[in-house]
């Protein structure tokens, strides 16, 4: 039996932003999320909600998961640049039904990708991408989209949600895949053209900003995480899958396995760095993830972004900062301190070089050394 569709919305009730849990009638989902911590039915909403916040979302996303319940989450995806005040859409509403035939193409694309060692996190985003087209599509079968139901699925739910380009692309990259692997001659994903990409410049912090984050963490487990991605230029998700054997402490060099692209990785770590996991090791011990909960287990990036926070906040930085800008910034200062570009590359496990080469857009060395015609003139 198909497992009902979870969707999540906010709203303000009594004066509280409250997350919504909307769902058609199914007495087992009800009883699992009634024993979600801080849960509430409200008779007045006719639905369940919870305080919301960005964690609490998250951890309810994650639990959800875990019994395989879908959640269209696309209610709370920010608007960062609507399109409607340029083109004229209509923004149409989503529906909660999906053809039988539908989820079973979906779920044979599934077990494809499963056999295929794409990751986990990929193979539930393109689910949900293809999920959330095909409710829009319904009653429409697999067989019977053409390109004009993409370029409608585009106008007037994807643009008129106002939504990334980043999203647009993913949904782009799972029709496309979906097709493929329904037909092999099936015309649609060689008419399928993704939207041209939006050329934004990573935030950077100074050296002086990023010791100021490393300073106001006091916590020993904290710091070394939030140094460990600065001073080695890791991705949130290397550095908490790594285990103690992934760290040959002697030779100071770390294996980072099945990065992005399923591709493995030699990182070597600095002096100060060994020095930092060594005093980390013998006080916390951790048995098996260098990084683990208070209950074992791999540690959450969600305890990670609340931990970097707090760093922020106490170290005064208003700029837009994440656990990613420490990595754009430990690129960003190797590039300044004369790395060639082809070692970056290689150290953070880049495919291309193009994807490298946007560092060379946000170092200052370069652009320090033009002369501007400006300081020649008497004021």
């Amino acid at each position: 039996m198909e497992r009902p569709i979870v969707t999540f919305t906010k709203t303000t009730h009594r004066g509280t932003m409250v997350l919504i849990i909307s769902f058609k009638y199914d007495h087992e989902l009800k009883e699992y999320i009634k024993k979600f911590n801080g849960i509430t039915w409200s008779s007045s909403l006719g639905c369940f909600h919870i305080p919301f916040s960005k964690e609490v979302t998250n951890t309810l996303f994650k639990y959800l998961r875990r019994k395989g319940y879908f959640i269209d989450y696309s209610a709370l995806k920010p608007k960062k640049a609507s399109y409607s005040t340029h083109y004229q859409v209509q923004k149409a509403a989503l529906g909660s039904e999906i053809a039988d035939e539908v989820k079973m193409d979906i779920n044979s694309l599934k077990k494809w990708m499963a056999q295929k060692r794409y990751s986990m996190n990929t193979i539930n985003t393109y689910e949900s991408m293809l999920l959330v087209f095909f409710r829009f599509m319904y009653p429409k079968k697999s067989n019977d989209i053409n390109e004009k139901d993409v370029i409608a699925f585009n106008a007037d739910y994807i643009l008129a949600n106002g939504f990334s380009y980043t999203y647009q692309n993913q949904a782009i990259n799972a029709l496309k895949l979906f097709f493929r692997h329904l037909d092999a001659g099936h015309t649609l994903p060689h008419q399928i053209e993704r939207p041209k990409k939006s050329k934004k410049l990573p935030e950077v912090l100074s050296i002086d900003e990023v010791k100021s984050i490393l300073e106001n963490t006091t916590n020993l487990k904290h710091k070394t995480l939030l140094s460990l991605l600065y001073s080695c230029g890791l991705r949130i998700g290397e550095a908490l899958k790594l285990s103690i054997r992934d760290i040959d402490l002697n030779r100071r060099f770390m294996h980072v396995k099945s990065a992005k692209g399923a591709k493995d990785r030699y990182v070597p770590v600095p002096t100060q760095m060994i020095i930092l996991l060594n005093r980390y090791m013998n006080s916390y011990k951790p048995g098996h993830y260098v990084f683990e909960g208070q209950k074992g287990g791999r540690y959450t990036d969600v305890s990670a972004r609340q931990v970097l926070k707090r760093s922020i906040e106490k170290a005064g930085i208003k700029k837009n900062v994440t656990l990613h800008t420490l990595r754009h910034s430990h690129a960003t200062h190797l590039l300044e301190n004369g790395t060639d570009l082809r070692f970056i590359q290689e150290l953070l496990g880049h495919s291309s070089p193009k994807t490298t080469m946007i560092y060379t857009h946000v170092s200052t060395t370069s652009l320090d050394k033009i002369k501007n015609p400006f300081d020649d003139f008497e004021l």
